[in-house]
């Protein structure tokens, strides 16, 4: 058995379940607790949480993991990761949410950005934030609830408003009022400068978001306080705290410049580590933060793709195309080819390097011959492809992929990473543990708790194994359906 307080506690708030995981110092996973998170569409393009039900899955998930592992004697420090850019309001004094919570996807704001690029803002944000004047981002999330919620606005006149993204909220429960964001999430907003030390006056005025409704922008790894001692038995420190996709980054070791991986979740999300300048892309992909750790910002080159997984599940859901995910990749091998039928998931817009929030889905090449695991295949084939116009973004700006390493659910599935490597002309690799974005938070917080002297040294004593694809295509078959990838999208 081991000694106590050597686990690390994790929170993966992700966009459609929650988690809680118990990690050794090696790695190792000891406990997994998930619960679904409902999704709410008002109407059409809107997406939202219940803010509550963010907390109340945590909190049972957590106390679940800390009950199966003996109590919270055993946890040496506890990391928090989450979907980024949703954005939660909340009274200051109640603690109770003012609002649904305002999901990454939501497109509800698509006018209010198109006006502001209108007016010629953009060049100015992009310059100061690394970021592009789209729906996905909070500060227009956080716009939109001042102007049309009468709660939010009421609490921001006397003074009772707190803003944040999922990992405030998460924070502040946790310890009963300290409000904080850490400088990755801050990043996602367009309140922060890339180079400043916090929220900018100026960016706040723009989006109309009070700036005393906004928590400290911190560290990604340092001692935070602690958790209240009647929520899982006993106080555990905070010490790590990241988005997602930062987080994933960590856990895939990507920390030298040029070391690049993606995730597929919900969305695709690719990060090229790019060291302590922040990158400026002239090809519409975005600057971010990776990590601030002592007030030191280390950089990342980003392209989001807001539909992957969510494909899969829209293919189950409401098609009932497949009845599991796993359906995928069975259906994918038992046809030669997709049969011309292409699937450009726009299901949501598309994000990088298009950045449309207008543009919808789109199924071509149907024929009496497409059955279900032409589309089965297709929908697996169209992430390869969405990867291919990043890939080429990316070398456009300088940041030339040379390998891949991808995790999340999807990434689990073999015939989609040999598609990866092959469409990519570039070996793949994918981690024995594929969801290194709560091993991210933890190495965060390994450190961040004094277990570890540097974040490096966490992701050397904490990483695993990888296995890899090589690509095996040949040049016609590639240029092939690229070029019917490419037909399609341009009707869309």
């Amino acid at each position: 058995m081991q000694a106590p307080g050597d686990l690390i506690l994790v929170l993966d708030a992700g966009t459609t379940s929650t988690r809680a995981l118990a990690f050794d110092l090696a790695g190792g996973v000891h406990a997994v607790s998930q619960r679904e998170l409902a999704q709410f569409y008002p109407l059409p393009g809107w997406v939202e949480h219940d803010a509550a039900d963010i907390w109340a899955s945590s909190l049972a998930c957590a106390a679940e993991v800390v009950g199966h592992c003996g109590g919270a004697g055993r946890f040496a420090a506890l990391g928090i990761t989450n979907q980024r850019e949703t954005v939660v309001a909340w009274d200051r004094k109640t603690g109770r949410p003012l609002h649904r919570a305002l999901v990454w996807q939501d497109r509800r704001t698509a006018d209010a950005c198109a006006a502001l690029k209108a007016q010629g803002h953009e060049p100015e944000v992009q310059k100061a934030t690394g970021l592009l004047l789209d729906p996905y981002f909070s500060a227009t999330k956080m716009g939109w609830l001042m102007d049309h919620a009468d709660s939010v606005a009421d609490a921001a006149a006397s003074g009772r408003l707190a803003l944040g993204t999922v990992e405030s909220w998460l924070v502040w429960n946790l310890t009963g009022g300290l409000l904080v964001s850490d400088a990755s999430n801050a990043s996602r907003t367009l309140l922060m400068p890339l180079t400043g030390a916090g929220w900018d006056a100026g960016l706040c005025d723009l989006f109309g978001v009070p700036r005393a409704a906004l928590g400290e922008v911190v560290d990604n790894a340092a001692r935070f306080g602690g958790t209240l001692g009647d929520l899982l038995g006993g106080t555990i420190p905070i010490s790590g705290l990241a988005g997602d996709q930062q987080a994933a980054t960590i856990g895939q070791g990507c920390l030298t410049p040029g070391q690049t991986k993606a995730t597929f979740g919900t969305g695709a999300f690719v990060l090229t580590a790019m060291g302590q300048r922040p990158p400026h892309s002239r090809h519409r992909l975005l600057s971010t933060v990776l990590c601030q750790l002592g007030g030191q910002r280390s950089y990342a080159l980003e392209g989001s793709v807001f539909v992957a997984g969510s494909l899969v599940k829209w293919l189950r859901d409401s098609l009932g195309v497949i009845a599991h995910a796993e359906e995928t990749e069975t259906l994918a091998r038992s046809v030669p080819d997709s049969g011309g039928v292409v699937i450009v998931p726009a299901l949501a817009g598309l994000g990088a390097p298009h950045w449309r929030p207008e543009a919808r889905g789109l199924i071509s090449g149907l024929t009496h011959g497409a059955g279900r695991a032409h589309l089965a295949r297709a929908a697996l084939e169209a992430m390869a492809f969405q990867m291919h116009d990043l890939a080429r973004a990316f070398a456009a700006d300088g940041a030339g992929w040379t390998r891949l390493r991808i995790d999340g659910g999807m990434s689990a599935n073999n015939w989609m990473a040999q598609d990866l490597a092959d469409i990519l002309d570039l070996p793949v690799e994918r981690p024995s543990a594929i969801e290194t974005t709560a091993l991210g938070a933890a190495m965060l917080a390994a450190h961040g708790a004094g277990l570890f002297a540097s974040i490096g040294d966490a992701a050397s004593a904490m990483g695993g194994p990888v296995e890899k694809f090589a690509p095996r295509m040949g040049d016609a078959e590639r240029g092939a359906r690229l070029a019917l990838w490419g037909e399609a999208l341009a009707r869309v």
